[in-house]
């Protein structure tokens, strides 16, 4: 009975120093304007309580560094991953190289961009001679990638109910 007392004790005294438990965080060393590129230079850490930290706030400046801002992110104010994107490869409007790869075949043709991305994401191409929209995958300055259309193989965890 008095170890636990001075379990329940000791446990007590430390609470403080567990409830005050701060995160370093990245913050903007300035104010950065919506679509400009991040460098290392525009950002600082700072120190805030955990219990203050919101989801997907960046704890570290790789995450950052290279990235466009989405809006304008003020000096000191925490940066989500949400802020922040790839910068643009592919514009609105202007006309992509398309690329459709299968075992032996490589395939290229011309489309216009019906959104903008960066490397990675995904966009939405027009085929200027079908008039169909594709959707494609930003692998550089304007270039896409086309997704297979022959859907993934199918495998006995991956196959709908009624075909077990």
């Amino acid at each position: 009975m008095k170890a636990l007392f001075i379990f329940i004790a000791a446990l007590a005294m430390a609470y403080p120093a567990f409830a005050r438990a701060d995160v370093r965080i990245v913050v903007p060393a300035r104010d950065i304007a919506r679509g400009e590129t991040i460098s290392e230079s525009d950002l600082t850490f700072a120190t805030v309580a955990a219990q203050g930290v919101m989801p997907n706030t960046t704890t570290a400046m790789d995450d950052l560094i290279g990235m466009q801002a989405r809006r304008v992110l003020r000096a000191g104010e925490t940066v989500r991953g949400d802020d922040v994107r790839h910068p643009v490869l592919v514009a609105k409007g202007t006309t992509v190289t398309m690329s459709f790869e299968a075992p032996g075949v490589l395939l290229t043709a011309t489309g216009r961009a019906m959104s903008e991305g960066g490397l990675g994401e995904t966009v939405t191409v027009l085929n200027p001679v079908s008039f169909r929209q594709i959707t494609a995958t930003v692998t550089g300055p304007g270039s896409v990638k086309a997704a297979a259309g022959f859907g993934q193989p199918r495998v006995a965890g991956n196959m709908p109910k009624n075909l077990h």
